[in-house]
Order: C-alpha cells, then sequence, then structure tokens
C-alpha cells in the first residue's frame, strides 16, 4: 500500500509521514530530498540550473541513494547541505523542468518497487501524478501565519524573522502550483486536512484512520 501525502512546506507533512510510516512498520520516503539531491548535482556539475540538458547530464553523473532519510551522492552524506539555502533554490528551479521530473518521479517509483511496493511517500504531486492509484491520499494545508510560524523552528529557517518565511514560502507557493509540470494540487480523491488548529498526534491519528478505513474495505472487497 501506498500513502501519499501532499501538502505545501510548513504544513507538517515530515513529521505526520514519518509518525505514520513508523506506526505502520513501512519505509518513508520525502521526494523533497530527490529534487534537492537533483539541485545539488547541478550545482556540483557547474552547469545551468535553467538548462534542463545540463541538469539531466548532472544526474546521469551521479548516485543518489535515499537510505533511512539518509540521502547520499555517490557515497557521501548530504543529507545536511540539502538544507541549505543554496540548494533549496536550485531544487526549486530544476523542478520545474518536465524532463527532469519524470526522471525523478521514475526514481521515486523505483525505490518504492524496490521496497515492496509500499510506503509512506510525502511530497507535492504524490497524490497526482507520482502514485495516482495509491489508496490513500491526503492533502495538508495550514493557514499563511501557522505555517510561517512553524517553519520558523527549523535548522534552515536561523536568522530569518517571520515575515521573510512567510514571504518564501508564499513565493514556493506561487511557482510550484503554476509551473506546468505536476502542479501542487490536491487529487481529486484526496482527504484535505487543515492542520492549523490540530496537534502532530491528531493529524497522525486521522491519517491512521483513513488508512485502517481503506485497509478493511479492501479486506472485505477480497473475502467477497
Amino acid at each position: 500500500m501506498v500513502i501519499a501525502v501532499d501538502g505545501p512546506g510548513g504544513v507538517g507533512k515530515s513529521t505526520v509521514a514519518s509518525r505514520v510510516a513508523i506506526t505502520v512498520g513501512l519505509p518513508h520516503l520525502d521526494t523533497g530530498s530527490t529534487y534537492r539531491a537533483a539541485g545539488l548535482a547541478a550545482l556540483r556539475n557547474g552547469g545551468a540550473l535553467n538548462d534542463s540538458a545540463g541538469v539531466l547530464a548532472a544526474l546521469d553523473a551521479v548516485d543518489i541513494r535515499i537510505v533511512d532519510g539518509i540521502v547520499s551522492v555517490d557515497g557521501i552524506d548530504v543529507t545536511d547541505e540539502l538544507r541549505t539555502d543554496e540548494v533549496t533554490r536550485a531544487s526549486s528551479v530544476v523542478a520545474t523542468h518536465p524532463d527532469v521530473r519524470s526522471r525523478i518521479v521514475a526514481l521515486q517509483r523505483s525505490w518504492v518497487e524496490e521496497r515492496g511496493g509500499s510506503a509512506v511517500v510525502e511530497g507535492r504531486d504524490i497524490g497526482t501524478v507520482v502514485f495516482p492509484d495509491a489508496p490513500v491520499k491526503i492533502y495538508l494545508t495550514a493557514r499563511p501565519e501557522i505555517r510561517a510560524a512553524r517553519r520558523s523552528g527549523d535548522a534552515e529557517a536561523v536568522d530569518k524573522s517571520t515575515e521573510q518565511i512567510a514571504a518564501e514560502l508564499a513565493a514556493r507557493d506561487h511557482a510550484d502550483s503554476s509551473r506546468e509540470a505536476s502542479p501542487l494540487k490536491p487529487a481529486v480523491d484526496a482527504v484535505i486536512i487543515d492542520t492549523s488548529d490540530l496537534t502532530i498526534d491528531e493529524v497522525v491519528e486521522r491519517v491512521l484512520n483513513l488508512v485502517e478505513a481503506t485497509t478493511n474495505r479492501k479486506s472485505r472487497t477480497h473475502r467477497r
């Protein structure tokens, strides 16, 4: 079973997806890290981020692996480096190229397939593009000021004001929702959860209830 968790930044995707994965005993993939790794590869290759062919060439030249949340490029742990502002900006640019997205989506699908076809996968287009047939699709959202306040506690937000963080989130939202390839939007059959006034425990419980209901429904269907 694939549990797809989508939504913009600052809504609690990573925390919720990680907690759900631990509870149900499935591997967890943060797909944002794959685009960050692509951005890092492009930066190291010295090519223009706006050149999709150059980004693809950079991807061809490296080996990206994700194991237990640790991202390595050519065998070197780059997990912390992926969270720098430079790589964050680069990942946003390379993610706009349709052919780059196709390559990364293939990587994401292979990652799940290698783990038996079941995982909790979080991102921005999981339920709409990467795993459109996922039986459980969640789209998390929250009010802008709540998202900015939450992001202010992240290591990558050190020395940034809440206003600056809010502006960066708004810019990322616009870029993600307006891009031609795989725009950020809820899948038509996704369950939308506003996390603004909910605790992490409450959000996780709602997702787990949906997972249980889906599992029970599939079980009843198989018994018929």
